[in-house]
């Protein structure tokens, strides 16, 4: 359904191009950053198309009769075509004219990106999904597209410059904003102490207990530790070493630098540790150490390692007596870490009164249990928002939020130490009237069994791998029918997650894929798969009930066939297109 055709004949046209682009995408409710890339990656193919062939064709329209539609864009010229043009596309290519970088350039913006050339002229194809808020678009609302093109007039080159500039200033002001967001989260990291260090030593021994995960998990994992947090702290202490003028004086220009990278650095290490713990837990690596402690000593503990947090004179930071006699017998770390959350937190919004922490006993809880308080009078929560706040990178927006910014990791890091602990976590408030954060957990640490390791994929070294992504069993097992006389072996997976690991694992020769798996479908695997540089080249063949072979021809699907499969069929086209793999 094309929505829009433009000429290029001159420079002006090109600008044209660009704000009709930018218009379109605007239309179609692409959000203002999709619109610059949609709009730069079009001036970008159009200008190739007039400098080195003369001019060309711009054209707009929209694909697919189902969600998700995409925005097809093709940019044609009866050029003399590139002659080099995979050398081009790999990136090694420098042209005084910049034309490696625009091919290169439109190509990461765009979900998908294909060129055709010969020497009768060059032809690229630009792609992108419609926003999944965009209502679907029929042939009837391509008329009321035009129509309100129509209706903005384009402007002049200078005016297109202006728009540039402000797009331009726009992201520097964005990255301005988070620079001075970085800048005040510093004043509350130099208010750390031994308590704080503590927190990292006990972080990077849980990193050391994590390289017991199976082999991919736990090398994952170490690389993480070793790779990000070696060098974030090292650019903290070479940071250090500059702000003390150890090595000469610094212009005030050149100290504010400084102050942004160990700003900078600070941040993206709270972030590493808080991902590394979050992996562990999900990938059920984390080891239950029990010991009896004395809760009262806990609470000592905790206020030693927290008071250096307690900044404001007009904020209180209360431990309740406890009585000597209440021990618990379980992972003292793992309570001490989802406690120093609550209160941490507490102590970040609270600007005036009380920040208190107590616990009270439940004996006749099944088991007996403890249940730990932290409550503050601090901004609170609106009710809509206490379930959203122990969801991953969830952050509520507020004034002071934004200036106490964090990872967003920290309150689901503590539900899910919680549930390990065989407890739970719950949150009480109202705006304006603070906020009290409860912790659950069992006097003695329940036994709970291990999780089911996962399943190794059987591979057969000698015959070619072809992974069937089907949830249906009934289809499943014809499948493995068909393909146990052949010349292949079938790795079959159910979901999209089981998919992606097994593209982890496994290099298959060719891959089947159904549309709807259950509850979810496959079009963004297939982006996935083929955006993969490591999946270049492996044959997809889309066999399904859902009806959009269109669709699928756009995605880069190999072959596709309606439900139910033919025998002969599958097995002649695994034989063509997996030895035309073998020959390129």
């Amino acid at each position: 359904m094309v929505i829009l055709t433009i000429a290029i004949r001159d420079e002006r046209d090109v600008v044209l191009a660009r704000q009709r682009a930018r218009h379109v995408a605007a239309m179609l409710g692409f959000d203002t950053q999709d619109q610059t890339r949609i709009a730069t990656a079009v001036s970008e193919i159009a200008r190739n198309a007039y400098a080195y062939a003369g001019g060309g064709r711009v054209e707009l329209a929209i694909e697919g009769q189902t969600a998700p539609q995409l925005l097809s864009i093709t940019v044609s010229d009866q050029g003399k075509g590139i002659a080099n043009l995979d050398h081009v596309l790999s990136g090694r290519y420098q042209s005084p004219t910049g034309m490696g970088l625009g091919l290169v350039g439109s190509r990461r913006l765009m979900d998908r990106f294909e060129i055709r050339s010969s020497p009768g002229g060059t032809t690229v194809l630009l792609k992108k999904l419609l926003p999944s808020h965009t209502p679907l678009l029929f042939a009837r609302d391509m008329s009321a597209l035009a129509d309100e093109l129509a209706r903005q007039r384009p402007t002049g080159p200078m005016e297109e410059v202006r728009q540039q500039n402000q797009e331009l200033l726009a992201a520097l002001n964005e990255l301005q904003r988070r620079q001075k967001e970085l800048l005040q989260l510093n004043g509350e990291l130099e208010d750390t102490n031994r308590g704080v260090v503590a927190l990292y030593a006990e972080l990077d021994e849980k990193a050391d207990h994590l390289r017991r995960a199976d082999q991919l998990k736990s090398r994952f994992l170490s690389d993480m530790s070793h790779e990000f947090r070696t060098p974030l702290n090292s650019i903290i202490g070479l940071a250090r070493v500059l702000a003390r003028e150890i090595d000469g004086p610094l212009s005030e220009g050149q100290a504010k630098q400084v102050d942004l990278i160990e700003d900078s650095a600070r941040e993206l290490l709270t972030l590493v540790n808080d991902l590394l713990d979050l992996a562990k837990v999900e990938a059920g690596k984390i080891e239950i150490r029990t010991t009896m402690f004395s809760v009262a000593d806990l609470f000592g503990a905790l206020r030693g390692m927290l008071r250096p947090l307690l900044v404001s004179p007009t904020v209180r930071l209360t431990f309740d007596d406890v009585d000597p006699a209440l021990v618990l017998f379980t992972d003292e770390a793992n309570v001490s870490q989802v406690l120093r959350n609550f209160i941490s937190n507490a102590l970040k919004f609270t600007l005036s009164g009380e920040v208190r922490v107590w616990v009270e006993s439940m004996p006749a809880a099944d088991p007996p249990s403890v249940r730990f308080f932290v409550s503050d009078t601090g901004i609170g929560i609106a009710p809509d928002n206490l379930e959203r706040i122990f969801e991953e990178f969830s952050q509520i927006d507020s004034a002071l939020q934004r200036r106490v910014r964090g990872t967003g990791l920290g309150l689901p890091l503590t539900r899910k130490f919680a549930k390990l602990l065989g407890g739970t976590v719950g949150v009480a408030s109202a705006e304006g009237k603070g906020s009290t954060f409860w912790l659950d957990v069992p006097v003695a640490y329940p036994a709970q069994p291990a999780p089911p390791p996962e399943i190794p994929f059987a591979v057969q070294p000698d015959r070619p791998c072809v992974l069937i992504v089907e949830d249906a069993p009934s289809d499943q097992l014809i499948y493995e029918n068909y393909l146990r006389d052949a010349p292949f072996h079938a790795v079959t997976v159910r979901t999209v997650n089981e998919a992606r690991r097994a593209l982890r694992e496994l290099r298959p020769t060719a891959i089947i894929l159904d549309v709807v798996l259950g509850q979810e479908h496959t079009w963004g695997l297939l982006t996935e798969i083929k955006r993969n540089p490591a999946l270049t080249g492996v044959p997809i063949l889309m066999i399904t009930s859902v009806d959009d072979e269109a669709k699928a021809a756009m995605l880069g699907v190999d072959a596709f066939m309606s439900k139910p499969v033919d025998r002969n069929w599958l097995l002649d086209q695994l034989a063509a297109r997996t030895t035309q793999e073998n020959r390129t």
